[in-house]
């Protein structure tokens, strides 16, 4: 959220039918925090309470993740459905990366399972729980007590969801949020989706540029700008504002 400080302190403020936002699943308050949604103070409290709330519940239900690469979504997800346990999709990041989750034993078979499926790595993640699957479903009643809080304003820009992967109104903010915790991230639709609707420019505000190459796998042509740094926020705005 502190690239978007500074965004505003330079005075570029997304909005209006030119610009959507969207962000990977924690980022996307940080989406809604600059489409002017969420008030900066409310959403890191709920960021904070969102982060104990998943770690508690990863200790109480252990989960695992995992990253599947040089895979299609499609075949990964054939594959899952062929395990015992519970494994789902959490993360559709690209057409060839998708990031599972889960029960700790039903991921490590899928883990074997997609290697045998023609998966070009498989890849255990160290996380504290299975993020965006079921295993989350105890920390839904804390988080439906903070963003229950906190206030939401009209949008000045659209945010594309991370959980449909269109934008929602100002009354549908807290459920999408809501359902993200245990619905996967679906990132690559997401993308898709701006692009169709015209995006001719994609900027990713933060320290690394991991979003901007999922964009580029998507479309080599289109434009994707990395913003983490005050002096890149200028260089930006010195050739037009971000779309």
């Amino acid at each position: 959220m502190h690239s978007i400080a500074v965004l505003r302190a330079l005075g570029w403020e997304p909005q209006g039918a030119d610009h959507r936002l969207a962000g990977h699943s924690l980022g996307e308050y940080s989406a809604y925090v600059a489409a002017g949604a969420l008030r900066f103070e409310d959403a890191l409290r709920v960021v904070r309470r969102r982060g104990e709330l998943m770690y508690q519940t990863g200790l109480d239900t252990p989960g695992a993740m995992a990253a599947v690469l040089g895979l299609a979504p499609e075949r990964v997800e054939q594959t899952l459905n062929e395990v015992d346990g519970i494994v789902v999709p959490a993360n559709y990041n690209s057409p060839t990366q998708l990031v599972i989750s889960g029960e700790v034993s039903a991921v490590e078979r899928a883990m074997e399972a997609l290697k045998a499926a023609g998966a070009k790595r498989v890849i255990r993640l160290d996380v504290s729980g299975a993020f965006h699957s079921p295993l989350m479903e105890a920390a839904i009643p804390g988080l439906e007590d903070a963003l229950s809080s906190i206030e939401v304003s009209t949008p000045r820009a659209e945010v594309v969801t991370n959980e449909s992967a269109h934008p929602v109104s100002q009354t549908e903010v807290r459920s999408s949020l809501l359902r993200q915790l245990r619905s996967p991230v679906l990132w690559e639709p997401s993308m898709r989706h701006m692009i169709e609707w015209g995006a001719e420019l994609f900027v990713e505000i933060g320290p690394n540029k991991v979003l901007g190459g999922l964009v580029r796998a998507l479309d080599r042509e289109i434009a994707v700008q990395a913003i983490g740094t005050a002096g890149q926020v200028e260089e930006a705005l010195a050739g037009g504002d971000p779309a």
